[in-house]
């Protein structure tokens, strides 16, 4: 399994998305893809920042960037959120 299927939620423009994500990449790399991806599927609605954080919908802590996706326990249907 190389990829996981999750769900980001953008407070900014009260939208959710279905994003795969890469298994194994850092969680920085995993950012940009998610905040590249948010911006064209939300026809550039939503303006991403370099500062832009994801972390956990439900408890709000903020994930660590320096790990992966399988280091951070992520599997498919987590619940995300793009701040």
């Amino acid at each position: 399994m190389d990829k996981i299927l999750v769900d980001v939620y953008v407070p900014a423009i009260n939208k959710n998305y279905d994003i795969y994500i890469p298994f194994k990449s850092k969680f920085y790399e995993v950012t940009k893809l998610i905040v590249h991806m948010v911006c064209e599927l939300s026809e550039n609605y939503f303006i991403g920042q370099d500062d832009s954080i994801i972390c956990d919908r439900k408890s709000g802590a903020i994930y660590n960037i320096n790990m992966s996706s399988e280091q951070l326990g992520l599997k498919n249907g987590f619940k995300l959120m793009l701040i």
